[in-house]
């Protein structure tokens, strides 16, 4: 995960082909994008990568990881 700050806040979700078909990466991103929503995040450019280990976590276990990510990236305390 990257970030910068910025005037407005921008998020780019890239999940590559070793994730899955495109019916799997394209349920990682709308959980991504919902987790991302939800946790009303500073004005930043924001750059997540999922990795392969995404196609088989839950909701919850995504919405963990991604928040850890965040408190280590200095984005959210």
């Amino acid at each position: 995960m990257r970030w910068l700050p910025a005037p407005e806040l921008r998020v780019g979700i890239v999940v590559s082909k070793k994730v899955g078909k495109a019916v799997v990466r394209n349920r990682v991103k709308r959980r991504l994008r919902e987790i991302l929503r939800r946790l009303h995040l500073p004005r930043a450019h924001l750059m997540v990568v999922a990795s392969p280990e995404a196609r088989e976590a839950t909701y919850a276990e995504l919405f963990q990881d991604l928040t850890r990510a965040l408190k280590r990236s200095g984005l959210i305390q």
